[in-house]
């Protein structure tokens, strides 16, 4: 089991985080600041699953939020690999940043973020067109996605804001997995589904694989990371405490 930290870019290398700091300050209570990334150094290649494991509060979703630049870090580097060659996602401009967000990379939270009087077609089509497909290309993409997660379509064109969560998690989610993306960074995305949904779910992400697609995700769930995962990272006080294989890393919590 590898538990050092990686020193140099591998070729295949889709993200690679090096040095990465991050802390908070506590404004409205005392201005503390509070810790939360020490140094984190993390390689993702092209078709890996890598799993972020650790307790609550270990740094696991700032990781993902560094990364999609939701927060940005005190110090250190996040590198993306694009059809254009790297880039450095810390410095970049916001707009540079928006289009790469929309064709590079996605980021699948456990919440959907959908605009007003918009349905779950249109919502994930968006994705789609973003992601360089034409209007028709996008609604049937859109729609082979929702499909493959079992949201009826008679919800299609229904407002996202009164769907219910497990529906609003499913259309969230394929919205980050139509035409998939370089980079696909998952935070907990499907801990409001019934087993079922959820089982439909963790298909579709793990058939990412097979695309080419680096996958960073955040999951509290085991029986999810030994589906899914070909490495799992344990996050630790906001360091990487250890990696290995699922199966590594269960023998070494026993």
């Amino acid at each position: 089991m590898n538990t050092n930290h990686p020193a140099s870019e591998p070729q295949d290398a889709v993200l690679s985080v090096r040095a990465l700091y991050k802390s908070f300050t506590l404004h409205s209570i005392d201005g503390r600041t509070v810790p939360s990334l020490h140094g984190v150094d993390l390689d993702v290649r092209t078709g890996e699953h890598v799993a972020l494991a650790g307790p609550s509060g270990a740094g696991k979703s700032s990781l993902l939020r560094c990364v999609h630049r939701t927060y940005l870090p005190d110090s250190g580097s996040v590198r993306l690999r694009t059809a254009a060659g790297p880039v450095e996602l810390t410095t970049l401009g916001d707009r540079a940043m928006a289009r790469l967000r929309g064709r590079e990379f996605g980021y699948v939270s456990q919440f959907l973020a959908a605009p007003p009087r918009t349905g779950p077609l249109e919502v994930v089509a968006a994705t789609a067109r973003r992601r360089g497909l034409d209007r028709a290309e996008a609604r049937q993409a859109a729609a082979a996605a929702l499909h493959r997660l079992n949201l009826d379509e008679t919800l299609w064109d229904v407002d996202c804001g009164v769907l219910s969560g497990g529906e609003r998690q499913r259309v969230n989610l394929a919205a980050g997995t139509v035409q998939p993306p370089r980079l696909l960074l998952l935070d907990e995305p499907v801990s409001a589904l019934d087993p079922a949904n959820r089982e439909a779910a963790l298909e579709l992400i793990d058939s990412l694989a097979g695309q080419g697609v680096a996958v960073l995700a955040v999951f509290h769930d085991m029986d999810a990371i030994r589906q899914l995962a070909s490495r799992v990272v344990f996050v630790r006080d906001g360091r990487i405490a250890r990696q290995g294989t699922p199966a590594q890393m269960l023998e070494a919590a026993a």
